[in-house]
This record gives structure tokens, C-alpha cells and sequence, in this order.
């Protein structure tokens, strides 16, 4: 270490946390140190956990998004000022194979977590407030009761039995309740909250865009208005992806994203075909060039999605004639 500057050093310092997290416990490694230990997914595990960080120069935290298993100990360990990465699963799986292990353990995961927060370096995030947590939840489980209705619906109208018929169509009827509940829910709750209200009011003025696709849209793409159109496209899933190589010039398909958010489009995107003039006459454009009828709605979709970014990040509901800027 001597003849290091002061600067060498204090990178040499700096260490890399991978979290494997497990709905009951999290294997933690500290890479480069090579320690390993397991606690328990709660805050007295929490506590632990952060007094063998304390003295560390902790450079980044790195955890898979797990649904909701993660987000006690992202919330804790950013409160407690460290900063945590997020990455999707399928990033941190192609990582290990181009790495070469093989081996998938909790243990091993953890110490490919904190290899990869050295290598890629993943931006960290701030967890998200706690109401809108509970807001995805809810419209997560609109999304799957919604689904569930449309296949007890195929199902009773496959049917020839009068007793399996009655019971599916009570259930149906029970479902649609349910459904009307989570949607006065998710209403109730945007209402209540004046930032929220007016996002909503925002993407819900662009004709074609409805209640639930609305609701999706602010909840399930909280960045829109904070972010460009192209980062909108791509967190979306709506964002052509080059396919080149060489002289070679492929064709560009849409991929990842968040699938929710995507399928709400696609709705709107067949209502703004036919409803929106401007859209409609931008898909028949589109058509009339040779266009495939899913290429011309996927551009639609993302019209709509650059529509709503834009509409937020200028703070103004949505008008046939945009208003002329001096």
C-alpha cells in the first residue's frame, strides 16, 4: 500500500454486496472480502446484517426483483443510507452463464450479485413509496381477477351441463363483484392523493385511453413524465430493437418491457384506431404502406405512450389542437 495516493486506497476499500433473497431469509455475500452470511428476511435480520456492513466502504447493494420479497430490505437498507440496485433475474442469469457458473444455489446467486454490481455497475433507485406499492398490488390483482373472469366466461359457454353452467355463471357473477370493488379501490385511492389525481386526469383525457388503462399506466410507469419518449418506449416493451450484423440490416421486433403495461396498450391501441382521428388516420396511414395490421397498432401503442409522457411531463390534459408555445 505505500506510495498508493489516498484515492487507491479508498477504491481498494470498497466493497460489493450481493443479497439472494428468499421469502424467510437473505444469503448475503461481500465481494471482494469473500464473506458469507445468512440472516433472517425481517427487520431483526435487517439489524444484523447492517452491523456486519458497519466499518465496510459499501460501494452497492444488489438484489433481484422478487415481486415483493425484496422490498423490506431494499426500504430498510436505503433508510439506513446504503445504495441498493434492483435487477431483473433474467439480467443477473445471462451474467452467471457469461461468467461460466453453471451452479445456480442461493450462495452462488449472492456472490453473482456483488460480482455483477462491480462489473456492470446498476444504477441504484430509491424503493418505491409504500402507497403505490399498494396500488400496484391492487391493480396486479384487478389485472388477474379480470383474467380469471374472461376464462370462467369461455368456460360456461363451452359448457352443456346446466349444473356446471349455474355454478360457473355464480362464480363469474361473485368475480365481477370483485372486480368492482378493486376498481372503486384503485379509484378511491388515485383520488385521495392530488399528484396522482391529476396524472390520472392527464392520461385519462387522451381519447382511447379508458379508466383501467389509465390507473395501469400511472401506477405501472411512474417514471412517465420524468423520462424521455424513447426510455418510455423501451420500459414499455415498445421499443423496435435492432437486429444488424454485418451488411445485413434484420428486421426490428419489440421485446421485455413490463408486460402490464404493454397489454393495457394494446386495448387502448385498438379503441384509438378506430376512435382517435388523429390514430385512426395514422394506422390507416400505416396500413396503406404495407405495413402488417400488429406493426401499425404496435406504432399506435407507442404513440399513445409518447402522447401520455409528454401530456405529464408539460402538465396538461390532453386538447384536439396543442396549444402554440411563444
Amino acid at each position: 500500500m505505500q506510495g498508493k495516493s489516498l484515492r487507491e486506497r479508498s477504491a481498494e476499500s470498497r466493497v460489493y454486496v450481493g443479497i439472494d433473497v428468499c421469502k424467510d431469509r437473505l444469503d448475503v455475500h461481500v465481494h471482494p472480502l469473500g464473506r458469507r452470511l445468512q440472516v433472517a428476511n425481517s427487520r431483526d435480520g435487517l439489524k444484523r446484517l447492517k452491523r456486519q456492513l458497519s466499518g465496510l466502504a459499501v460501494e452497492l447493494v444488489v438484489m433481484e426483483a422478487t415481486g415483493k420479497f425484496h422490498r423490506l430490505a431494499h426500504r430498510n437498507l436505503h433508510a439506513a443510507g446504503f445504495a441498493v440496485a434492483i435487477v431483473n433475474p433474467l439480467r443477473s442469469r445471462l451474467f452467471a452463464e457469461a461468467v461460466g457458473a453453471l451452479a445456480k444455489t442461493d450462495a452462488v446467486d449472492a456472490r453473482l450479485l456483488a460480482i455483477l454490481g462491480e462489473s456492470l455497475a446498476p444504477a441504484a433507485q430509491p424503493p418505491a413509496p409504500e402507497h403505490m406499492e399498494a396500488l400496484g398490488e391492487l391493480v396486479a390483482a384487478r389485472q388477474a381477477a379480470t383474467a380469471e373472469a374472461t376464462a370462467l366466461a369461455h368456460r360456461h359457454g363451452a359448457s352443456a351441463t346446466t349444473f356446471l353452467k349455474a355454478e360457473l355463471k355464480r362464480r363469474l357473477a361473485s368475480l365481477k363483484r370483485h372486480i368492482a370493488r378493486l376498481e372503486a379501490e384503485i379509484a378511491r385511492r388515485i383520488a385521495s392523493d392530488p399528484e396522482l389525481a391529476r396524472r390520472y386526469a392527464i392520461v385519462a383525457s387522451i381519447p382511447g385511453i379508458g379508466p383501467v388503462a389509465a390507473a395501469t399506466l400511472i401506477v405501472g410507469l411512474s417514471e412517465l413524465g420524468m423520462c424521455s419518449n424513447k426510455a418510455a418506449a423501451l420500459l414499455a416493451g415498445l421499443a423496435p430493437i435492432a437486429a444488424d450484423s454485418g451488411e445485413r440490416s434484420g428486421e426490428r421486433h419489440i421485446r421485455g418491457g413490463r408486460a402490464p403495461v404493454r397489454c393495457v396498450l394494446y386495448m387502448a391501441g385498438l379503441t384509438a384506431s378506430r376512435c382517435n382521428p388523429d390514430l385512426a388516420a395514422f394506422y390507416r396511414r400505416l396500413r396503406a404502406a404495407g405495413k402488417k395490421p400488429k406493426v401499425a397498432l404496435t406504432a399506435v401503442m407507442r404513440k399513445l405512450l409518447v402522447l401520455a409522457n409528454t401530456l405529464i411531463c408539460q402538465d396538461r390534459l390532453w386538447q384536439p389542437k396543442p396549444p402554440i408555445h411563444a
